[in-house]
Formats: C-alpha cells, structure tokens, sequence
C-alpha cells in the first residue's frame, strides 16, 4: 500500500495514531544508528532510507533516477514493515541477525527483506538498530558494486 505522501511529515500525519505511533519508534532507532551518509525522505510510496546520489552518483540500477535503496519504513494494509536491504549484504550478516533476534526472544515475522509487525512490542528494537549500525553507506555501495559487477550490470563507481 503506497502512500502518496510527498514527506516523511505528510506520511506520519497520514497514520492512525496508534500506527504512527510505532512507526515514529522505529524510526528513532534508525535514525540514531544510521550513517551520516545516507539520507531519509519518502521513496517507494515508504519512508526510505538511501544513499543519495551526491555521494553515489549512478543510483539505483533499475531506476538510475532513484537514489539506491538501503531501509525502509512502511504501514501496511495488514502490518507494518521495517525493510533491511542490508541484512542481505552477505550470508554472515544475515546469519548474524536471525541470531541476534532469536536472542531476544521475540518471534521474527521476517519476508525477503522485511521484518513484519503489527505492534512494536514485536520488534527487537536493539537489533534492527545494531544491523543499521552494522552497515556504513561505503560498505554499502561496496557490496553493491561487488554484486552488480558480478551480475555484469555494471563497471564499478567511485562513491564519494
């Protein structure tokens, strides 16, 4: 379900209170993990987070124009969702995070990159800000170009 919000503003504003609520948890804990590097704003219908194109010029492959993805926030029709594109960086990581969840003893509703949740006592808040943390925009744009080169998409960028 995508929001037509133009802001991260507009689209808290748009959330049930109790939704809003939650997602604004969530998004503290991002934010007070996340590398300077990358930037918040709404992309995909979401709140994103992403590595802007002033410090990775080429963006996203599949759409250039778009800065290149890294997390994201979202209100489902039946759920919430907290999306960790780089919980996926390497098999290790991944590992890593199913571990550290399993840890806390809250049950993990996770899909291909998303964490589902319909309350935010379901969230391990700890870990999903450890995995942001984990993960430095140049890291990040690292593993991408490693796997786009691998996938012949493209010839390594320099990041700034």
């Amino acid at each position: 379900m995508q929001s037509k919000a133009k802001t991260v503003k507009q689209y808290l504003e748009s959330l049930p209170e109790d939704r809003r609520a939650a997602i604004e948890i969530v998004r503290k804990v991002i934010l007070k993990n996340l590398d300077k590097k990358y930037e918040e704003g709404m992309q995909y219908g979401m709140i994103g987070y992403y590595v802007p194109h002033s410090v990775y010029p080429p963006g996203y492959h599949c759409d250039p124009k778009q800065p290149l993805p890294f997390a994201g926030l979202a209100s489902q029709k039946q759920y919430m969702s907290v999306y960790l594109g780089g919980v996926y960086a390497t098999p290790d990581f991944a590992k890593w995070f199913q571990t550290a969840w399993s840890k806390s003893g809250k049950k993990l509703d996770m899909g291909k990159c998303c964490i589902r949740f319909k309350k935010i006592e379901d969230l391990a808040l700890d870990v999903i800000g450890e995995a942001i943390k984990r993960v430095p925009a140049k890291k990040y744009v690292e593993h991408y170009e490693n796997v786009m080169k691998t996938m012949g998409k493209r010839k390594p960028a320099k990041a700034k």
